[in-house]
């Protein structure tokens, strides 16, 4: 069986928190715990008028891929409610393709 994992383009990330949210509430997890994790990095001045403002969604050890929903055929909750669009699920070997595409992803491999 092939592993699964989340692709997520961490450059176009609005940091809405939705995934929190959608992660939330289909596992039941009380407030202050989350399968998936929005991180803020920044913000601060690197140079002129760039800066390093982020924020990165991070599955933490409680996530599971929903692993109900995709036996149904359906993408992890997460995923399906991402307002930006910019998470991906699906097996490494096809996400590895995408990752090879741009910089500013991160691939997780959640066994």
């Amino acid at each position: 069986m092939a592993l699964k994992g989340i692709l997520i383009d961490y450059e176009y990330c609005t940091g809405c928190h939705t995934c929190e949210v959608a992660c939330q509430m289909e596992n039941d997890l009380p407030p202050g715990r989350f399968g998936m994790k929005v991180n803020e990095v920044g913000p601060w001045e690197i140079e002129g008028d760039r800066w390093q403002y982020a924020y990165i969604p991070t599955p933490t050890d409680e996530c599971n891929l929903c692993v109900e929903r995709v036996a149904k055929g359906k993408t992890p909750n997460c995923v399906q409610h991402c307002q930006a669009d910019v998470m991906r699920y699906g097996t490494l070997a096809e996400l590895e393709k995408e990752l090879e595409k741009k910089p500013k992803q991160a691939l997780y491999a959640i066994c």
